[in-house]
């Protein structure tokens, strides 16, 4: 038995895991590092060729003989086709006129470009998918996610419900939560009850926390609280590095209903109270319901003593051109009152 326990807290093998964590953290530096010079050798090529085309000294034709001359001259050269080259002079010009967006271009790998050119359209879109893709470090398959869910225009359009309270004190706040979160993975039933819904996002929590967002942890599921002798059960308890503060989160299956605040306020005082620690900001509130009436939900906020947050949770994804048309009548709502 001794030997089994000296075998299993061997220093040799914590030196060997060190220098297996070395080569590792290396080679995740090596491919981002080629990821890099691979998107600057993109754009310097599709600069070239976008300047070439613009003073006529070449045609599209051109373009398709460069392509056959780079796969004569260096065979096996992968990602030169005709179609690639073109895609490296959209890239360019797409980006080679905004002073804000140049610099992120070279922080994402090809693939993700590929994603954005391809499937949003308008500068605004195609930067705010850049810059989230970059903070929240999505992969492609979660930014193409992320895009057919339409968050760009359920962004504008639909900025996140929350107390003044939270609006007053905490407005950085705002910009971590959002009114809906997609929870389409789940693949819950159509007359599910709040224990599925719980269960699944604890079964899916990788799935669910990059959804919420990157800075946000787990904490508990079910967690305990007691007050003057009585056992209170909070749904999920996550925590946000960022704010720096818990983030207690209430799950509701039906129409939001203003009374399901007075608990979730209930909840954050013991939060406060019996969990929070002294470096730590006050708790913040979510309550996730199935729908929510707008005007109602303006009026059970809007006199709100505690940090909250009105949220839906969607299993479907929306439709995105429904959305884009909302979108428009937003920019043109907002270009009439200015």
């Amino acid at each position: 038995m001794k030997q089994e326990t000296a075998a299993a807290i061997n220093p040799t093998d914590v030196a060997f895991g060190e220098v297996a964590q070395m080569i590792t953290t290396a080679r995740q530096r090596a491919v981002r590092a080629v990821n890099t010079e691979l998107v600057e050798l993109y754009w310097q090529v599709g600069a070239y060729i976008s300047r070439k085309i613009e003073a006529a000294e070449w045609g599209d034709g051109v373009v398709r003989q460069l392509a056959d001359y780079l796969a004569r001259q260096q065979p096996g050269l992968r990602g030169f086709t005709r179609a690639n080259l073109f895609r490296m002079r959209q890239f360019y010009e797409a980006y080679r006129d905004d002073e804000k967006v140049v610099p992120l271009v070279r922080q994402l790998p090809w693939s993700h470009h590929l994603v954005v050119l391809g499937q949003s359209k308008e500068p605004g879109e195609r930067e705010f998918y850049l810059r989230l893709a970059i903070q929240e470090h999505w992969s492609r398959r979660e930014l193409e996610r992320q895009i057919k869910s339409a968050l760009f225009e359920r962004t504008l359009t639909h900025p996140a419900s929350a107390s003044a309270t939270l609006r007053q004190t905490r407005p950085e706040a705002l910009k971590v939560f959002k009114d809906a979160y997609m929870v389409e993975f789940l693949d819950l039933a159509q007359g599910h009850d709040e224990a599925d819904l719980h269960q699944g996002l604890v079964r899916q929590l990788k799935d669910f926390l990059i959804e919420m967002g990157r800075d946000f942890c787990f904490v508990a599921s079910g967690y305990p609280l007691q007050v003057g002798g009585r056992d209170f059960v909070l749904d999920l308890l996550l925590f946000h590095r960022g704010l720096n503060c818990l983030v207690a989160v209430e799950l509701k299956v039906g129409r939001f209903e203003p009374e399901y605040l007075g608990k979730l306020d209930f909840y954050l005082e013991a939060l406060d109270r019996q969990v929070r620690k002294p470096h730590e900001n006050p708790a913040l509130g979510v309550l996730l319901c199935a729908s929510k009436e707008d005007e109602v939900v303006e009026y059970a906020l809007n006199r709100s003593l505690s940090p909250a947050l009105i949220a839906e949770y969607r299993t479907q994804l929306p439709d995105k051109q429904l959305l884009q048309a909302k979108l428009q009548e937003f920019y043109a709502l907002d270009t009439q009152a200015r």
